[in-house]
């Protein structure tokens, strides 16, 4: 017969959200109990955003090596190990697992390994890994279950075993000839890591640009990076099918407008997107609705159409960064306590993890020509910043957006050095409400990227007398 047991606070999923609402919940005295099928701590620290930021360093690294003689440093042969970088992840991860092992242990919320699935409204029963199985009623349930690889129904692509970012992420060779499928976020990433490595790489994109969210212009930087790191790029690209078992050989075929051509390659990674961990759950069971995309229906305080139970993270359709994860935490605990926080107008930052880094916070040209937002827009290129000298890292740009109607900053764009770190000084003066003037006139440390600040926003134009911005040209 199958245990039963009730806990205060019930979590599935142990992702950002969920072990940071199960390690307050529990510390303040409620019962806690958190089912995870095997990512203690969720896909962060596991195989998503630090590993594949360890791997980047990694290829950074060769990269720097491969440019000794430059900053006049003489070596020997170069060679790259992939068991090794494997191995340097590798003991991060573990590091990281123990970390959050210590937390839940030192918080008292119980952590229990196993699949979970609704039989009941909030209530779950738990195939555990090694044990009995289990049903767990909560008197508040939390889903934080993430999402996974969406693989395209091209003909041929599963059957060719395609490596997702899991499997990138624990490769011990260098692949010949790498063939990404998607040029957005992870796709992008992977492309110029594989490529320091030694990797011949091309990437297919469906779309008219990389990045397909960006701007246009920062679109054609990122073109002109890849085609300077030899890195090839198909634009428009339709993927037709797929012959060949990834790792041992793979033709692609594809269609663009310039014809129909084959790929040949050694392995083939899709990055073409994410789909919610909502199937198998037996959330209609629960009373939790879906939306058309499969994923958790939510509203702006993150309850669901079940009474008691609410959804955090990604599989609510909330962005794709564990930085709003652990926002979304912070929504549902105020709440909790009584309070009214919710997810509309967050100002969420963004950094690709590139070489320069691309970051954003607030809007760019084409979201407030969307939304038909007057602006002005102030752009320098970065090798004005004295720091870029200093790093030989001269290639890149800042560009700042300002309201055409008052000196409010809409938004920067940063392609550069430290790119994350620079927004990170924008978004603090936005969440401040403080004018463009504010930076412009600072005395910023000297030499840093910050610095670069000071003659971005000195570079805004004029406030004009009809107050007419960009987005009415």
């Amino acid at each position: 017969m199958a245990q039963q047991q009730r806990y205060e606070i019930l979590i599935i999923g142990s992702g950002e959200a969920g072990k940071f609402l199960a390690w307050t919940m529990a510390k303040a005295g409620r019962r806690t109990a958190v089912v995870e099928r095997g990512l203690i701590g969720g896909s962060c620290p596991n195989i998503a955003c630090l590993p594949s930021k360890n791997i980047i360093r990694s290829a950074k690294v060769a990269e720097l090596l491969h440019r000794a003689p430059e900053f006049g440093i003489t070596t020997g042969p170069i060679k790259i190990e992939m068991t090794g970088v494997r191995q340097r992840k590798r003991k991060m991860v573990d590091g990281l697992v123990a970390m959050h092992r210590d937390r839940y242990q030192a918080s008292g919320a119980e952590l229990i390994l196993g699949d979970a699935r609704f039989i009941a409204s909030k209530t779950v029963e738990v195939k555990a890994k090694d044990g009995p199985t289990q049903t767990i009623e909560g008197d508040q349930v939390f889903l934080n279950i993430g999402t996974r690889t969406a693989v395209p129904a091209a003909p041929g692509l599963r059957e060719a075993k395609p490596l997702t970012h899991l499997e990138a992420l624990e490769l011990d060779r260098t692949p010949e000839h790498l063939i990404i499928l998607g040029g957005g976020y992870v796709g992008i990433e992977f492309a110029q890591a594989m490529r320091r490595f030694g990797s011949r790489v091309t990437v297919l994109q469906h779309g008219p640009q990389l990045a397909p969210h960006e701007d246009s212009d920062v679109a054609e930087e990122l073109l002109k990076l890849f085609q300077d790191n030899a890195i090839d790029v198909l634009l428009e690209a339709e993927l037709l099918r797929v012959e060949g078992v990834s790792g041992r050989g793979v033709k692609v075929y594809v269609r663009s407008s310039r014809g129909e051509k084959t790929l040949e390659g050694t392995d083939i990674l899709v990055a073409t997107g994410r789909m919610p961990n909502t199937e198998g759950l037996g959330l209609d069971k629960a009373g939790v609705e879906l939306d058309g995309r499969g994923y958790i229906r939510v509203n702006e305080r993150l309850q669901t159409t079940a009474p008691g139970v609410w959804a955090m993270g990604n599989c609510a359709g909330s962005p794709d960064f564990t930085h709003v994860s652990f926002d979304d935490f912070r929504v549902v605990h105020d709440n909790l306590k009584g309070g009214n926080r919710t997810t509309q107008d967050r100002l969420v930052p963004f950094c690709l993890f590139t070489d320069p880094e691309l970051a954003r916070v607030g809007l760019n040209e084409t979201e407030a020509r969307m939304r038909a937002i007057p602006y002005r827009v102030a752009r320098i290129p970065i090798d004005a910043v004295l720091r870029t000298r200093t790093l030989s890292e001269t290639r890149g740009f800042l560009k700042a957006l300002v309201s055409a109607e008052s000196d409010a900053i809409l938004g920067l764009t940063a392609f550069c050095p430290e790119a994350g770190e620079v927004i990170a000084v924008v978004q603090t003066a936005m969440l401040g409400k403080m004018p463009y003037t504010a930076l412009r006139d600072a005395i910023l440390t000297h030499p840093t990227m910050a610095e670069g600040l000071t003659p971005l926003f000195a570079a805004v134009p004029a406030r004009s007398k009809t107050g007419a911005g960009r987005a009415g040209d």
